[in-house]
């Protein structure tokens, strides 16, 4: 088949002229008879269409072209023309349609009638303006889904600060209504918590505006869930006397690693639902072991939710027809929840009967407290039962500090034995109720008396060696380095109970860790 520019060999000037032009167009250009058969085509149409089943050759309708490239492996896919009934007819199945190749080229084929009854078309272009416009289009839907992302927050911070705040209304009337200093005292204490989880919901709802940005970065700590636990029993526990629903929160002294934040934003959804939805009975969170896992669990005798809702439930303002009182309107909290739970990595299982209730629980991964960085107000070693019954003596002069390390000892489930003087050693150690288990010392105590020497006369009379402590508030290298060399790890005033709390684990039941031991 010859191309255009085979007709300067004839000699014609005119026609020579006119190829040189349909070869510089840089676009693909076909010319076709007036039943759309293909008669003529340019250098650059050739090479887009090269290899096509068939060939290019004479009499190749425009259809047969359009199967040949929907059928080749260069077509990615192409876009028909947009409806319009008020504009010119087509000319031909090619005219207004967009083909998007596998190479990322962009055509455009714009038809055109000829002299002779002849119909042109040109294959133009257009890859960067399409890229463009798709770019245009994606800020327009991020744009779209910033504006709903608001929305969705504003709906959120509604949603989750009406339970705390309905709970904040109540204790204050029961703070008024008191009859005693101790119910008073109660109350207020109630409050604090209620108006705490409020800021703490108030920072989650933040994070949560930031969900579909995937902006939201969990803080993975680990804890004790008995601290989340604890903050759900006083923020349900008014809604569930209020509808005559028996709260059961069970303790558990397992430590957990999470975002603890999210984590109780996430429980408070599944119980915060199982107390709407149920209107009989009770509603019971306990936590399980499972290998490396904790799965807490929340369960309700609720109305239940039928099969075909279990995965819908989860999405964003769903509601099933037919149910009173708005049941199992839970998008929104439910669709937090999942979207939290899959940022923290934790999976949300569902059971339910209908008519029966339902089952709501989070596999968390355990962890060990005695790794944490966290606070003393998140560990509570009592709840966590490691030093339960165990008896620490405590020699320190200073008695401000000595009552403030006790009552911390205490608190933490240990009792605390004390030296009130230390000339009759020997003396002292028998009046003690019992043998200590671990030593605390100060390095100073008064008299000139150095801790270390207390603690090696102590041991000498003892069957069994007993672990020390040193602190001190020298941060001499010298002294450091000399107290360590007798076997006594070194703590630096003022102590932190964190820091405190790790190194008596250590030196109880794990001394391989603490190298003035080894």
């Amino acid at each position: 088949m010859p191309a255009a520019g085979d007709a300067d060999a004839t000699g014609d000037g005119t026609q020579g002229s006119r190829a040189r032009a349909f070869e510089a167009l840089g676009h693909g250009l076909a010319v076709w008879s007036g039943d759309l058969k293909l008669v003529t085509f340019n250098a650059a149409f050739a090479r887009r269409f090269a290899g096509l089943a068939g060939g290019l050759a004479p009499g190749l309708s425009q259809r047969a072209l359009i199967e040949a490239i929907e059928g080749s492996s260069q077509l990615v896919h192409s876009v028909p023309p947009e409806a319009d009934p008020g504009g010119p007819p087509r000319l031909g199945p090619l005219d207004g349609l967009t083909l998007i190749f596998t190479d990322s080229q962009v055509l455009r084929v714009e038809c055109r009638a000829i002299a002779g009854g002849e119909v042109s078309s040109l294959f133009i272009d257009i890859t960067e303006y399409w890229r463009i416009q798709r770019a245009l289009e994606r800020s327009r839907d991020t744009a779209a889904a910033a504006d709903q992302s608001k929305s969705r927050f504003l709906r959120a911070a509604n949603h989750d600060l009406r339970q705390p705040l309905a709970s904040l209304k109540i204790l204050i009337y029961s703070c008024l209504s008191a009859t005693s200093e101790q119910e008073r005292i109660e109350a207020l204490h109630a409050m604090d918590v209620s108006a705490s989880i409020m800021e703490d919901l108030l920072g989650a709802l933040l994070n949560i505006g930031q969900l579909d940005a995937g902006k939201v970065a969990a803080r993975i700590q680990t804890f004790q869930v008995a601290t989340v636990l604890d903050r759900l029993r006083i923020q349900f526990a008014h809604l569930a006397r209020e509808k005559g629903i028996d709260l059961r929160i069970l303790p558990s002294k397992h430590a957990i690693e999470s975002d603890r934040a999210l984590l109780e934003r996430v429980l408070s959804n599944f119980v915060g639902n199982a107390i709407r939805y149920t209107d009989i009975g009770r509603v019971l969170v306990g936590c399980r072991r499972h290998g490396k896992t904790l799965r807490i669990e929340v369960h309700d005798t609720g109305c239940g939710i039928a099969p075909a809702h279990r995965e819908k439930i989860f999405e964003e303002f769903f509601r099933v027809g037919g149910q009173q009182s708005g049941r199992h309107s839970l998008g929104l909290g439910l669709n937090i929840a999942r979207r939290l739970a899959d940022v923290l990595g934790h999976r949300i299982t569902l059971e339910s009967t209908p008519g029966k209730g339902s089952m709501f629980a989070l596999d968390v991964p355990l962890g060990d407290v005695w790794r944490s960085n966290v606070g003393e107000p998140e560990i509570n070693e009592k709840i966590g039962g490691e030093f339960t019954g165990l008896c620490c003596l405590v020699l320190e002069d200073d008695h401000h500090l000595r009552d403030a390390l006790m009552t911390l000892l205490r608190r933490w489930g240990i009792n605390v034995e004390i030296f009130d003087a230390f000339d009759d050693i020997p003396a002292a150690l028998k009046a003690l109720e019992r043998t200590p288990d671990i030593i605390i010392t100060d390095y100073r105590l008064r008299g000139g008396v150095h801790g270390t020497e207390i603690v090696h006369q102590i041991n000498d009379l003892l069957e069994l060696p007993c672990p020390a402590i040193v602190v001190t508030a020298d941060t001499s290298p010298d002294l450091i380095a000399d107290i360590r060399r007798q076997g006594f790890p070194v703590m630096i005033k003022p102590v932190s109970p964190p820091g405190l709390r790790v190194i008596m684990h250590n030196v109880l039941f794990e001394p391989e860790l603490v190298p003035e031991l080894s």
